[in-house]
């Protein structure tokens, strides 16, 4: 009998008893619902630690209508989501937000049309509160998705067909424009670029900046675009810019891996960085500091982003006002030895 006694799981009631107190308090206190008298509380938290009392996730999940959890969904290749470093911060910064709040984080990647169309049917089983949207291309299905089910959503980034949705970005143009004017101010007069990610608004941005920076001095035949913001891209991106423009003495490399990948094939080739040609990066990732030389970059705040993100889909999920829909953080130029 003893045995079974040990077994059986404190419920409600044995806290209710405990606590002196009827279920119903006990119950408000556990769903977080006010009205009740600091000394109430107080009696209930101490009975809940003497009983062993532990409560239902699933149970409370039914009775609140929520699942306390928020998807974080990245829309990347899988090999791109380990090597890319902002997509870790990104992540971390989200999950710090969110278990401060008590809610799980679900991991999910996008990694093909078949992903897609299954995230779209895991998001409308009601097994997630609300959705952190990463890497979102213009007339995403996953956008589609969302939208359709008005489910509680953040991006990080700024797609220009997410209308009135809560978003956290930085300023890509802006910030391209002052780094590719830097590197133009230390005297290189034939700066190419390695521009990633075309189809989405951070690499169309980036774009944007160094063309602006550049003004009539741009030479689109100086532009390599290439598929991802990955080191092997930013290989065979360098690779195409040297063959085709063997003159050219200045990169800006539209994110830290693409710049850490052109610099090896730089060091190939025999030239010296930043005497011959001046590279710079946009991140501010752990790539700019395992370049040789250290890579000049923009700080990207990744940690900050996710953050952020979280609890703009945190206060949609409780009801509150958005502080707005529209957060903009800051990115500053680091300036460093490769250019």
């Amino acid at each position: 009998m003893a045995s079974e006694d040990r077994r059986r799981r404190a419920t409600v009631n044995d806290v209710a008893v405990e606590a002196g107190v009827s279920r119903g308090t006990v119950s408000r206190v556990l769903n977080g619902k006010r009205y009740v008298s600091s000394e109430s509380r107080a009696a209930i938290d101490a009975a809940i630690a003497k009983v062993g009392f532990v409560p239902n996730g699933a149970a409370r999940s039914l009775v609140m209508q929520r699942s306390q959890a928020v998807g974080l969904i990245v829309h990347e290749p899988s090999s791109l989501f380990i090597e890319d470093p902002n997509i870790g911060s990104i992540l971390l910064g989200a999950n710090e937000a969110l278990s401060e709040a008590d809610y799980q984080m679900a991991c999910l990647i996008a990694d093909s049309s078949r992903d897609i169309s299954r995230l779209s049917n895991y998001l409308s089983g009601g097994l997630i509160d609300g959705v952190i949207i990463v890497s979102a291309r213009e007339g995403d299905a996953i956008t589609r998705a969302v939208s359709r089910l008005d489910l509680p959503t953040a991006f990080v980034g700024h797609p220009r067909d997410i209308g009135n949705a809560a978003y956290v970005a930085i300023d890509n143009q802006t910030a391209a424009q002052a780094i590719t004017s830097r590197l133009a101010s230390t005297g290189r007069r034939r700066i190419g670029m390695i521009a990633a990610a075309l189809d989405r608004d951070s690499g169309a941005d980036r774009l944007a900046g160094f063309r602006a920076a550049l003004g009539n001095d741009f030479d689109p035949a100086l532009v390599e675009s290439v598929p991802l913001y990955s080191y092997r891209d930013g290989q065979e991106g360098m690779r195409a810019l040297l063959q085709r423009a063997p003159d050219i003495d200045g990169v800006f490399a539209s994110s830290d891996a693409l710049a850490a990948g052109a610099l090896e094939v730089l060091h190939l080739a025999g030239r010296r960085v930043p005497e011959d040609i001046g590279i710079v990066g946009f991140d501010d990732s752990s790539w700019a500091m395992r370049c040789d030389p250290p890579l000049s970059t923009v700080q990207q705040p990744a940690t900050s982003l996710g953050r952020a993100a979280a609890e703009a889909v945190l206060r949609q999920i409780r009801g509150e006002a958005p502080m707005q829909n529209a957060q903009m953080l800051e990115c500053p130029i680091v300036w460093r030895n490769s250019a």
